[in-house]
């Protein structure tokens, strides 16, 4: 379901006329989003994603109705790499702006200053240029201290056209602290095919965490000790469990990860594997083989992961971080991980929705189409957005030039 959040307070007035781009466009495209399948379009709408190599911009592009514009090279950065994106820098919106229709900003702002940015912002107001951020983060997984992140978020969320978000909690958050309203669109699958389910080898509850490369939003030692705690008491219980952990070869920070190490060596339940990191496929093959996935956040607002284990029929335990828990909240328990007996509980209730091969295999089939049926409708809804925004930024103009926001 498509849903628009209201805020009761007034919206504050973004950098482009609210009776034009943004609001025509807000309009139509979440009516449309409801009413319209894709239908291929005469020509190409262009959007310059922030990024435009990532899993997600994929799943929700219909390349029939969408181009999108590769991501610029990074002066002196590695081939493949989009960050800093060069999309959001005046010089660049300056250059192409006649080459594209919509900016979608999703990741990567945290490279800027505040006054960066808005100078990219105002480069795309005069070139008439509409701006969409889809808000993935309201803290940002990457970073330890928000301050910076916050101030960003202050500059963007007022001045851009739409405002997209992926949960109801995270609309109504927006709400609440800037006034705008935000358009949810769930997170849609982002597998191509569903791996087959593979015979389990014995009857053994398997608990998997993974600690990536220890990036600043993971709670590392409180979850491995969690995990520990945990598997002692199942263990206690007479339940058979196994936790796998993976963590990355190369960290951010080898101390912590000697620490955990060193940790998990202490229970016998307990394997950790540090290793090269995972390909897309590894990893679903591996979260395939899981009764449940543990997410052991400090902070953060959605999660891939929970997308990920949902499409493979893997229940997650997490912290209250965010708004992760509401992306499937039938399948997401929350758990303390200063408190062992809430994960104890979360496997528990894993096991006792845990499926026989043949009966999981029938649920992941069934669920794929409901998955992709939901994907459909999340590219109708971005096809129809960007397509009015196109329009609107075209019909607009006389308006536009009243109000000197065009150069």
């Amino acid at each position: 379901m498509i849903r628009t959040y209201t805020s009761i307070a007034r919206s504050p007035t973004p950098w482009r006329n609210r009776r034009s781009v943004g609001a025509i466009a807000h309009r139509t495209a979440v009516r449309h989003a409801r009413e319209s399948p894709i239908t291929p379009q005469s020509r190409l709408i262009r959007v310059a994603s922030v990024p435009a190599a990532h899993p997600y911009i994929r799943s929700i592009v219909d390349a029939r109705c969408i181009t999108v514009i590769p991501d610029p090279p990074v002066p002196g950065g590695a081939p493949g790499q989009w960050w800093p994106p060069v999309i959001l820098t005046p010089d660049w919106i300056s250059a192409h702006a006649d080459e594209v229709d919509v900016i979608h900003v999703h990741f990567g702002i945290e490279s800027f200053g505040s006054d960066e940015l808005s100078a990219a912002l105002a480069a795309a107001r005069r070139r008439g240029c509409p701006v969409v951020f889809t808000v993935h983060d309201l803290d940002n997984p990457q970073l330890t201290d928000q301050t910076h992140y916050q101030e960003l978020l202050e500059v963007l969320l007022p001045a851009a056209d739409v405002l997209l978000t992926l949960t109801g909690g995270a609309a109504a958050e927006i709400s609440r602290r800037w006034g705008r309203d935000a358009t949810v669109l769930p997170h849609p699958t982002l597998l191509d095919a569903v791996p087959p389910v593979v015979a389990r080898a014995d009857t053994a509850l398997r608990i998997g965490i993974h600690l990536r490369d220890l990036r600043p939003n993971i709670a590392a030692d409180e979850g491995v000790a969690a995990a520990g705690a945990a598997a002692a008491l199942l263990a206690e219980a007479g339940a058979d469990v196994r936790v796998e952990i993976v963590m990355n070869d190369r960290v951010r920070d080898e101390a912590m990860a000697a620490r955990i190490e060193a940790a998990a060596s202490t229970h016998p339940a307990v394997a950790l594997h540090r290793r090269a990191r995972l390909t897309d496929a590894e990893v679903a093959a591996w979260l395939g083989g899981l009764d449940l996935f543990v997410l052991p956040y400090h902070h953060g607002t959605h999660s891939g992961w929970v997308e990920l284990c949902y499409d493979l029929g893997v229940r997650v335990a997490g912290t209250s971080v965010g708004h992760m828990s509401e992306q499937h909240p039938d399948e997401f328990a929350v758990i303390d991980l200063a408190d062992p007996a809430t994960l104890v509980a979360a496997v528990q209730d894993a096991a006792a929705h845990r499926l026989p091969d043949p009966g999981r295999a029938a649920l992941l089939q069934a669920r794929r189409g409901d998955r992709l049926a939901q994907r459909d409708t999340v590219r109708a809804a971005h096809t129809n957005l960007y397509t009015a925004l196109a329009r609107a930024t075209d019909s607009s103009t006389a308006v536009a030039d009243e109000v000197g926001v065009r150069s």
